[in-house]
């Protein structure tokens, strides 16, 4: 295909066939799908259209524009009210994705089944599954209200046109990749069709004010499925992830216009559906041994809310050394196996535990939650060095802080919300990082905090605890670090 005269290139710019993105220069590739010889001069702008650009609506001041339209309608799932600051917002549009199987489509029928309790129409556009096969599975969660309604089929016109004809309160269309424009002339699922669709759906959703909720689908790496622009055009984005082989499943905000990103709400899943969990530490702590070696409790940040979860390590028989003679990298579940490689090299090196060279360590954090971040750090050492030692940590502490290659333990964020979590579970004692003791929030009354600079600190304080024990019953308490009054 020739490029176009360089004068048009600079007016009106080349669009793409194929996903009909735009470009200022012309080339062989699409740079947003990058097929070949499909960019092509943009049609011109009409007199018309030029008209209304130059007749655009005036500005407004800010402080007189009402915010009354922007009042969330309450979903009656309360852990999902909690993530989107209170339930959906008219007009709005909001993206649920996470793998398949793990309760979408379930948590979004529950959503609809309970605005239809309290009276309030709501539609389910069905795009990939018949509604037989809807109805039956609806049957196996509960009754279905009588004003809950549903289409099939994947045309979004014949989508628009029942939303326009009916207006509830309330569209859920399962799923994105599924629904398709018949005049677009591509598979449903491609870029251009998604791209296409979510701009329609949105379009709608604006001018009739009718909230939308969209399941998307994912990659094999977990992340959301189609261009990246869909992320853009829609109002809020939520991940749903879990372990199939756990009750447990996290509903975490990523993108949110009406609220803070980050929230999460958990869920577990049972025969009858999804419940909510607004206290999950009898899940995640309840089924806990105290006194095993290994056994370490960390309070980690899942989005803004903490949870405690346990972080348990095994010393068992190796096939042999590692690379370069050393102890053969760690199997993780749950957490990251590079992570807890270099934590255990941070033991090896910076600490008098002797790590052994033809063993094999096994480090997972329990109960259904995946652990990412740097704060559970200490935590997973000390659950090693607990089981080489073969020394319980005492069953009251929560441990939590990153560690450098140096072994010094450094600050995290999130500090307050984390100990008041440990308290109100009845921990009664905390180790983290000494930088943390001179932050001006006072930590709660009843938790007594220590500051640790080292790992080797961290392990000193521990082991000479577990030395000083007496008689059965009694525990030392903790010397408290100057400025560990205050967190």
């Amino acid at each position: 295909m020739a490029p176009a005269p360089r004068s048009r290139a600079r007016s009106e710019g080349f669009i793409c066939a194929t996903c009909e993105a735009t470009s200022l220069r012309w080339a062989g590739r699409c740079p947003a799908c990058s097929e070949w010889n499909t960019l092509g001069p943009a049609p011109a702008r009409s007199a018309k259209a030029q008209a209304r650009r130059a007749d655009g609506p005036p500005a407004l001041a800010l402080a007189d524009v009402s915010t009354d339209g922007t009042q969330p309608l309450p979903t009656g799932v309360s852990e999902l009210d909690r993530v989107m600051g209170g339930g959906v917002v008219a007009g709005s549009v909001t993206l649920l994705f996470g793998p398949p199987g793990i309760g979408k489509s379930t948590l979004l029928f529950q959503v609809l089944s309970s605005l239809a309790a309290t009276g309030l129409d709501v539609m389910l556009a069905s795009a990939e599954e018949s509604l037989a096969q809807v109805r039956g599975r609806a049957s196996r969660i509960g009754l279905v209200p009588r004003n809950l309604l549903a289409i099939e089929g994947p045309d979004v016109e014949a989508i628009e046109a029942a939303v326009e004809r009916h207006r509830p309160a309330l569209v859920v269309v399962d799923s994105l990749q599924s629904v398709s424009d018949p005049e677009l002339g591509q598979p449903a699922g491609s870029l251009a069709q998604v791209r296409t669709c979510v701009e329609r759906l949105t379009r709608m959703a604006k001018s009739t004010g009718v909230p939308l909720l969209l399941v998307g689908h994912v990659t094999k790496d977990g992340d959301l499925a189609g261009p990246r622009a869909v992320e853009h055009l829609v109002d809020t984005v939520l991940s749903f992830d879990g372990d199939r082989h756990h009750a447990l499943r996290v509903l975490t905000s990523v993108k949110h216009r009406f609220g803070p990103a980050g929230e999460v709400g958990i869920f577990e899943m049972r025969d009858d559906g999804l419940r909510a969990v607004p206290d999950p530490g009898p899940l995640l702590l309840g089924d806990r041994m105290a006194g095993v070696p290994g056994s370490v409790v960390v309070p980690v940040l899942q989005g803004r809310r903490p949870l405690l979860v346990e972080v348990q390590a095994l010393l068992g028989p190796g096939a042999g050394a590692g690379v370069g003679n050393g102890p053969p990298r760690p199997q993780t579940l749950g957490i990251d196996a590079a992570r807890a490689n270099l934590l255990l090299a941070v033991l090896a090196c910076r600490t008098a535990v002797e790590v052994p060279a033809s063993a094999q360590m096994f480090a997972a954090a329990v109960g259904g939650i995946t652990v990412t971040e740097p704060a559970a750090d200490l935590a997973v050492a000390l659950a090693m060095a607990s089981v080489i030692t073969d020394t319980a940590l005492p069953p009251d502490v929560v441990v939590f802080g990153e560690l450098g290659l140096a072994g010094e333990v450094r600050t995290v964020p999130g500090a307050d919300r984390r100990l008041v979590e440990a308290h109100r579970a009845g921990f009664t004692r905390a180790l983290v990082p000494a930088s943390m003791a001179v932050a001006p929030a006072a930590a709660p009354a009843g938790l007594v905090v220590h500051g640790v600079r080292t790992l080797a600190e961290a392990l000193s304080l521990v082991q000479s605890e577990a030395g000083a024990r007496g008689a059965p019953g009694t525990m030392p308490v903790w010397p408290t670090a100057p400025a560990a009054a205050s967190l």
